[in-house]
């Protein structure tokens, strides 16, 4: 067999993953997104590790590692957004900027406001 075949399969469905990491705005999507990537570098490593004949499997070992961690970030992930999706009502990720850092021009704005206030009360 090849190494081109595997390989070109992997760059497809890595793409495919990135697309729809940068496309998506449903976190579920997203995280489906992220799963496609890591089968996709799941893939090369077993591919390059057959191809390289290694006698120490180390590419399947790694990959085997990586299920593992997969698994473990998609159950972590699917009961935050289950979790946001219940308080929120949306799975959207445009829409949840209750975490996200103010800018530096709100928080000018904020200043000037709280300035306003305090040489009214004055």
């Amino acid at each position: 067999m090849h190494l081109a075949y595997p390989a070109v399969l992997a760059v497809l469905l890595f793409c495919t993953g990135l697309y729809g990491v940068l496309a998506r705005r449903n976190a579920i999507l997203v995280l489906m997104s992220v799963e496609l990537m890591l089968n996709a570098v799941n893939l090369n490593l077993v591919a390059f590790d057959v191809w390289l004949r290694d006698t120490l499997h180390a590419g399947q070992a790694l990959t085997l590692f990586i299920i593992a961690i997969a698994a473990a970030e998609i159950g972590i992930g699917l009961a935050i957004v289950l979790l946001v999706y219940r308080n929120r009502g949306t799975a959207d990720v445009d829409k949840l900027t209750d975490l996200a850092e103010e800018s530096e021009a709100a928080r000018a704005a904020d200043g000037d406001r709280a300035q306003e206030k305090a040489e009214a009360a004055a």
